[in-house]
């Protein structure tokens, strides 16, 4: 039997550790884009009992609260279509929850927003939905 380098390491083929790379990929990717258009990131991956809220920043007067989607192409539609009803509503109480727990940003207008990557022919795309549900 022939070592091949790789004794004592087990290669992953499960598909949703590839994915967890890509969207936190994703995630500091899209974190550069609002710090590069002005915005003040104050929290990543932040969570609840209900969910998570990818990027939390301060964008002028605003409190952007930030899903981030990743996809490498459309043939399940644009990333932000991932967004359902369901995932919106766990979205605001986790928001919620971070505005109880931080009662000095209060006075920052809340919006929720959606962060698309989409990686299409070696190239990504950026587009950010303010106000997005």
């Amino acid at each position: 039997m022939a070592n091949n380098g790789n004794a004592g390491r087990e290669e992953s083929t499960d598909p949703r550790s590839k994915n967890k790379l890509k969207g936190g990929w994703g995630e500091l990717a899209a974190a550069r884009w609002l710090e590069r258009h002005g915005c003040v990131l104050l929290a990543r991956n932040f969570r609840s009992r209900r969910g998570e809220i990818d990027l939390i920043a301060v964008d002028g007067d605003c409190l952007a609260f930030v899903e981030v989607k990743l996809r490498t192409g459309t043939g399940y539609g644009m990333p932000s279509e991932a967004v359902t009803r369901w995932k919106a509503e766990r979205f605001r109480y986790t928001a919620q929850y971070f505005l109880l727990r931080h009662p000095e940003l209060s006075a920052l207008q809340p919006r929720m927003d959606i962060i698309e990557l989409l990686e299409l022919g070696g190239s990504v795309y950026i587009r950010h939905d303010r106000n997005a549900f």
